[in-house]
């Protein structure tokens, strides 16, 4: 790749795949919407809505699909990309500009970090300003730990992790390479689990909780992302385990004792109760609630917001939320609901009638 922010579409196929319809030494440095782009940028069609802007667009190139490519009638003096998924395309050039721009760090601990004479720091590793690694830690090769960061005791991180600042991993939590962690997310606090030990009724009620100790830990596989104060509670006695390049968003809760499939993804805002297990390339969507032992199989989408209290077995799109509908008819549907109960008798009761009233019919001869 060329040095600085200039980079060829020749170069990026090279990188990335793909195939130069056009100047292949044609220089790009950013990206940009179609209709905002310049000479020097690189856009990118993912949606249909968007293709009478690719006959517009004063773009250095667009990454468009073969199949797209062809509903272009003007190519004259424009470049393209051709690649069977312009998007992720994209987002993997994105990374590449963003690693050009981003000063590299140098490789060391600041003098301000507290690094526990049991543990072990890889060389390569950058430890910022504060951070805490405690004993028995082992830190990999090129992680990077921001400022304030906290390493619990026997904490192991794969190669090329990186923690935003103020997170927090309790001990004997393990993570894969190149897991992000986004800034002030915790990692194996204590699940959520008390014994109930009351006697006695009402005023008279006696008792307390006994909590449970949580001495499970949590095993995160490399290639996973955690959103900002996102927090993954550690397992009860087995591990919470959260499978290959699953993707989390922000403000997320995971309980105890979870396991989260690969690829999966979730949603700001959701909320994962204890001992539920999630398959392989579901899509959680925002606030949604997931009760305690459950199962859901892989290829599950749960729309944002929904409640799920029971066990969504087959692959396919689930759904519980009420859409948003103007307020006044929100109230009278309300009213119908609050009624559904004495509906529901009084159609019992017609059917009864009508079945009363035709077995006389029969008796008497339909006279």
């Amino acid at each position: 790749m060329a040095s600085g922010m200039a980079i060829t579409l020749g170069e990026l196929v090279s990188r990335f795949g793909g195939e130069v319809a056009g100047d292949d030494a044609h220089a790009v440095g950013s990206l940009a919407p179609l209709d905002k782009a310049g000479p020097t940028q690189l856009a990118f069609l993912a949606n249909q809505k968007y293709l009478p802007q690719v006959e517009t667009t004063h773009a250095g190139a667009v990454l468009i699909s073969p199949d797209d490519l062809e509903k272009v009638t003007n190519r004259a003096g424009s470049n393209f990309i051709v690649t069977p998924n312009p998007y992720a395309y994209f987002a993997r050039v994105a990374q590449a500009f963003i690693d050009l721009a981003t000063p590299k760090a140098k490789p060391g601990v600041h003098p301000s970090a507290y690094i526990d004479p049991d543990a072990k720091v890889a060389a390569s590793a950058v430890i910022g300003p504060h951070v805490t690694v405690e004993a028995g830690a082992v830190v990999g090769e090129r992680v990077k730990l921001d400022a304030g960061v906290v390493i619990g005791r026997g904490v192991k991180l794969g190669d090329d992790a990186h923690l935003y600042p103020n997170v927090t991993v309790y001990h004997g939590c393990k993570f894969g390479a190149r897991v992000i962690v986004h800034a002030g997310a915790v990692i194996g606090a204590d699940g959520f689990g008390f014994a109930p030990d009351f006697v006695g009724e009402g005023d008279a009620r006696t008792g307390s909780w006994v909590k449970i100790p949580q001495v499970g830990a949590v095993d995160i596989a490399d290639d996973v992302e955690i959103g900002a104060n996102t927090t993954i509670d550690r397992g009860a006695m087995a591990d919470t385990v959260i499978e290959e390049c699953v993707k989390i968003d922000n403000l997320v809760q995971i309980g105890h004792n979870c396991r989260i499939g690969a690829y999966t993804v979730i949603a700001g805002c959701a909320g994962i109760a204890g001992s539920t297990n999630i398959g392989k390339h579901c899509m959680i969507g925002g606030a949604v609630g997931i009760a305690g032992h459950v199962t859901l199989a892989d290829y599950v989408i749960v729309t944002a917001q929904s409640g799920v209290s029971k066990s969504l077995l087959k692959a396919g799109m689930y759904t519980s939320a009420f859409p948003a509908v103007p307020h006044a008819d929100w109230n009278k549907s309300a009213a119908i609901m609050r009624n559904l109960d004495k509906m529901r008798e009084r159609v019992k009761a017609l059917e009864t009638a009508l079945a009363d009233a035709g077995k006389r019919d029969e008796t008497s001869g339909g006279a």
